[in-house]
């Protein structure tokens, strides 16, 4: 029996399931009703307080933008320029966003042939956000009738390493296994779409991948999969994190890596145990805090590292990065990563929350160019800070209130629309 035979099965116990729930649900007023009848003091279980999440949008004017006028919008050109070229290779057809929630690949094609005319013919690159004002409808992005969310940023990571192995350079970063299987679910049944199983193939049946700890007890060596190897472990795990980086040779080249594929495992976050545990004061809770405590910390840091079963793989980048979700080059501190279940990718957004770790209001125009597995919400956003330790002294300590508008070409009227 042949793995698509396993996946199909697994389809056909999901579908049985989902029908005991609906007979459990038509029979339980029956059921309720017979045990009240043998005890009166009987109650019905208490209806669930949780809210689903909505997206809703609100048009709104740009006076409504806080610190619109401030911003030297034309910095964020260049990334939307990126999100141009790549609608530009999209059918007209395409949806961009969930349900076309910011229309089709043609109103942006029409948008972006116009705005690249107008740049260059433009003497004045101030003139940007007349263009804007001019062409794009803006939309206060809530959570229901919450426009409040949470925003976090993150940043290229830099470390030292060398395409051979000795005794300094001893921890690889691997591109993606050859028996390594990822099937989407969505293939099968329609209902069950963002959905991803990834595994490997063992007889016949599809099973879970090697862990973070099999991995580094060597379940990959001698396959000639090493991309590049590094002189810390802490490093390397950070680059699993954040899924790009610059890698720094003894010769001085510098090589660029980026991410090409996990292991299907759970992302664990190592962060919240130190938190938990005691070991960091939530207060005091930031990367560069949780970098310092592994480093002085080798044995437990270890064993705390491999409670992350999600494993990176990496491949070896040409030219410009790091690769955002989109399939372009991200630009620092104005790329942002959303969550595509709710937002586009592409698309313009003023962000409105504040730096890093202050009330100080950061406030500008930056384009949704990324996803992340632990962003999730309507409302809910991570800032690139780009490479390097100045990126890192910011990503590593925001975690900011903050919300967003989305910009769309007023050619284009979304569905979620409320007062």
């Amino acid at each position: 029996m042949g793995v698509a035979l396993q996946v199909f099965l697994r389809f056909v116990s999901i579908k049985r399931q989902r029908f005991l729930r609906k007979l459990l649900l038509i029979s339980l007023p029956f059921v309720v009703f017979s045990l009240s009848s043998c005890d009166q003091a009987a109650k019905p279980p208490a209806p669930s307080t949780k809210v689903e999440e909505n997206l809703t949008l609100s048009p709104v004017g740009y006076e409504a933008l806080p610190g619109w006028h401030d911003d030297e919008l034309a910095k964020a050109y260049p990334a939307l320029e990126r999100s141009c070229a790549r609608y530009q290779k999209w059918p007209d057809t395409k949806k961009v966003g969930p349900e076309g929630i910011a229309g089709k690949a043609a109103d942006w094609k029409v948008l972006c042939d116009d705005l690249q005319l107008f740049m260059s013919n433009s003497d004045n690159h101030s003139d940007f956000g007349v263009w804007l004002e001019e062409n794009l409808t803006p939309y206060h992005v809530k959570n229901n009738a919450e426009p409040e969310g949470l925003f976090t940023g993150y940043y290229e990571a830099e470390l030292n390493g060398s395409f051979s192995k000795d005794e300094i350079y001893k921890y690889p970063l691997y591109d993606v296994p050859s028996d390594l299987v990822s099937v989407r679910l969505s293939d099968f049944d329609k209902e069950l779409k963002g959905t991803t199983l990834v595994g490997k193939v063992e007889g016949n049946r599809l099973v879970p991948y090697h862990n973070r700890t099999e991995i580094d007890d060597g379940a990959l060596s001698g396959k000639g999969l090493e991309v590049i190897w590094s002189d810390d472990p802490v490093d390397v795990f950070f680059l699993h994190v954040q899924g790009s980086g610059l890698v720094k040779l003894p010769d001085g080249q510098v090589v660029r890596v980026g991410y090409a594929g996990n292991n299907g495992h759970k992302f664990y976050a190592i962060g919240r145990a130190l938190i938990d545990e005691k070991i960091i004061p939530r207060d005091q809770m930031s990367m560069q805090s949780i970098r310092t405590w592994l480093r002085e910390n080798p044995e437990k840091a270890n064993e705390l590292m491999q409670r992350n079963n999600r494993f990176i793989f990496f491949r070896k980048i040409e030219g410009d990065g790091p690769i955002g979700a989109m399939g372009v080059p991200l630009t620092p501190e104005r790329s942002l990563a959303v969550d595509p279940r709710h937002m586009p990718l592409g698309v313009p957004l003023w962000l409105d929350t504040t730096w890093p770790g202050t009330q100080k209001p950061l406030q500008r125009l930056m384009v949704a160019q990324d996803t992340g597995s632990a962003i999730r919400g309507p409302v809910r956003g991570d800032f690139f800070w780009g490479p390097g330790e100045p990126a890192l002294a910011q990503a590593g300590k925001m975690k900011q209130k903050g919300q967003y508008y989305l910009l769309l070409p007023k050619t284009v009227l979304p569905k979620n629309i409320s007062p």
